[in-house]
């Protein structure tokens, strides 16, 4: 009916009287005279219903929200007052639709303002910015849950790093934002947690999100590949003794590149190529030394960078290739902090840890939703994988008992 009321009159499909809006207030008091119905035990006008003790007592107006804007829907109430209905509840005001859109757009880093504004616009909905506080606060205990669930007992690699985001904490500083992701004995990517820090990226503090790491049940880490912070080794040789700590290569060579004037980034880049590639640390050695002769007199810096972080960067030497490829560098992590950073970027500055740690948890939630992701990350590892359990004594596949 609606449909052809449509077609004769130019009934418009969205917007205020819209058919879709129309649409859905059938089916919601359609669906509300069915509960009522099964409440009080006999059809609408039906006789039965005399002198049953309880029946029907009309209706009452009630609007909600819905994500084709907002429906006014007429709630069936009875004569006793028991009748509590399940597709529109007592005091519900939206529909589960609207509070995943917010979570949504939230995720995608659009700030509370933006997302009332949105919904202004295109669904004629009046949400206010508390409203939309109280639906993503909805999230906290579920990213409790998340942060403190059990973990496996073995990963053969975990890539740690920090992004630094703007939090009011009196006044507005920026603040590191510790996150570790780890490869499971299956290929597959799971980020093991969020945590904020005070001042900058430390070893100390490190230390102490890798021991809540392990008592969450990860027994051994193969191996953790980091971005070459001072006294990390320290620091996660106490918590995992066998664990071997890998300088990321990618950061060594961007770093080297920073000290050197960019008509020569090319030459320095190929020179030190054969540093890293090198088939042991012997002829790492040799190239390292055949670098610094030709480049010591006019960027002594970029060799520094290189002593200062030998003994971070060698196991990677030992690797065969098929790990070598996949821990040669932390996009990984990267990829996902770039992300972290356009969300906390949209909102300028945080007002405290909560809020920053809730809209971080949000974007994680967003992350690729169709698992394509999930799958190439796999079949990445697979060979990878196979050799890690090779190289370290079986001690992958050990652990997993």
């Amino acid at each position: 009916m609606l449909v052809d009321r449509a077609r004769s009159d130019g009934l418009q499909l969205t917007g205020e009287g819209g058919l879709l809006q129309q649409l859905t207030k059938r089916v919601l008091e359609s669906a509300l005279e069915g509960e009522i119905t099964d409440h009080v035990g006999y059809e609408k006008h039906d006789a039965t219903g005399r002198n049953s003790g309880n029946s029907r007592n009309g209706t009452r107006a009630k609007t909600v929200l819905t994500d084709v804007g907002p429906v006014e829907v007429r709630v069936p109430r009875d004569v006793a007052g028991t009748f509590e209905p399940q597709i529109v509840k007592k005091r519900q005001r939206r529909l589960t639709g609207i509070d995943e859109m917010v979570l949504s757009l939230s995720a995608k880093g659009l700030t509370h303002g933006e997302i009332s504004a949105h919904l202004a616009e295109i669904y004629g909905a009046n949400v206010s910015k508390q409203t939309i506080t109280t639906i993503t606060d909805a999230v906290m205990e579920s990213m409790a849950e998340w942060q403190s669930r059990p973990l496996d007992r073995v990963y053969p690699v975990v890539f740690i790093d920090a992004i630094h985001v703007r939090i009011r904490d009196g006044q507005v500083a920026n603040r590191p934002v510790y996150v570790a992701i780890a490869v499971t004995a299956d290929g597959y990517r799971e980020i093991l947690g969020l945590w904020t820090g005070q001042g900058g990226e430390g070893a100390k503090y490190w230390q102490t999100v890798l021991t809540e790491i392990r008592n969450r049940g990860v027994r051994d880490v193969l191996m953790l590949v980091c971005d070459g912070l001072t006294a990390l080794s320290e620091a996660v040789t106490a918590i995992w003794p066998q664990t071997v700590v890998q300088t990321c290569v990618v950061h060594l060579i961007r770093n080297s590149l920073r000290y050197g004037s960019r008509r020569d980034t090319a030459e320095i880049a190929r020179d030190l190529k054969p540093v890293y590639t090198a088939v042991d640390e012997s002829q790492a050695r040799c190239r390292l030394t055949e670098f610094k002769e030709k480049w010591d007199s006019r960027y002594p810096s970029i060799g520094g960078i290189w002593e200062r972080s030998w003994n971070e960067f060698v196991p990677f030497l030992s690797l065969p290739p098929a790990i070598r490829q996949v821990v040669y560098t932390t996009n990984a992590i990267e990829s996902l902090n770039a992300r972290y950073r356009r969300a906390a970027q949209a909102c300028g500055h945080f007002p405290n840890e909560t809020a920053t740690l809730k809209r971080l948890y949000l974007a994680t939630l967003a992350l690729d939703p169709t698992g394509r992701g999930r799958q190439r990350w796999s079949n990445r590892w697979k060979a990878a994988l196979n050799e890690f359990d090779v190289l370290f004594d079986g001690r992958l596949t050990a652990n997993q008992v």
